[in-house]
C-alpha cells in the first residue's frame, strides 16, 4: 500500500487554532531615537500575526553618577523610572492596542536582565529590541542586544538602523 502524503494533515487542537506564533511581543526600547523605529517594526509584527506588544524599558542610575546616587532614601530611581514611563507612554501613544509594562531598575550595565525577566513573566513568544553601535565597553561587558540575543529562552528580533549610504553595510565600530 502506497501512502501519500497529502493524506496527513497536521491539525492544530482546538485551543491552537487561532493562536499565533508571536501572540505575546516584548518590545524593550531605551530611550533613544532608535526606540520608534524598534516599536514600528514589533507592532508590524504583531499586527501580521495577530499578537499584542508589551512596551518594556529598564531604567539604570548612570555609572557616572555618585555612589550616593544608589542610597535607598534617594529619590533619583523613583524620578528615573517616572520619566521612563512617560517616555514609554509617549511613545506608544500612536499605538493604541500597546500594553505598557512598568519600567524596571537595574544595575549598569545590566539592562538584559531586566529585559529577559520581564520576557519571563510574560511568557513573551518574542523579544524585540534595537542594536546599537558596538565599541569601548561593550568589547568588554557586550551589549544589551548580544547579552539578550546569547541568554534569551525565547526568540529575538534585533532592529539594525538602514545604513544611509547604499551599499555601506558595515558601522565605523562594527568588528567585521
Amino acid at each position: 500500500m502506497k501512502i501519500n502524503s497529502k493524506d496527513f494533515r497536521v491539525r492544530p487542537r482546538e485551543d491552537e487554532a487561532n493562536a499565533s506564533m508571536f501572540s505575546v511581543v516584548l518590545t524593550a526600547v531605551d530611550g533613544s531615537e532608535r526606540s520608534a523605529g524598534v516599536l514600528r517594526a514589533a507592532a508590524e509584527i504583531a499586527r501580521r500575526c495577530n499578537g499584542r506588544v508589551h512596551l518594556y524599558r529598564s531604567v539604570t542610575i548612570p555609572q557616572e553618577f555618585p555612589a550616593a546616587a544608589r542610597m535607598p532614601l534617594d529619590k533619583l530611581p523613583a524620578i528615573l523610572v517616572e520619566e521612563a514611563r512617560r517616555e514609554l507612554q509617549a511613545l506608544a501613544s500612536g499605538y493604541p492596542d500597546v500594553v505598557i509594562e512598568e519600567p524596571s531598575m537595574t544595575e549598569p550595565p545590566q539592562a538584559w536582565r531586566g529585559i529577559l525577566e520581564t520576557g519571563a513573566r510574560l511568557d513573551a513568544d518574542l523579544i524585540v529590541l534595537g542594536s546599537h553601535g558596538y565599541g569601548g565597553w561593550d568589547r568588554v561587558l557586550g551589549t544589551t542586544a548580544a547579552n539578550v540575543v546569547n541568554r534569551a529562552h525565547r526568540n529575538v528580533l534585533v532592529v539594525h538602523d538602514r545604513p544611509l549610504v547604499p551599499g555601506m553595510e558595515v558601522s565605523k565600530g562594527d568588528p567585521g
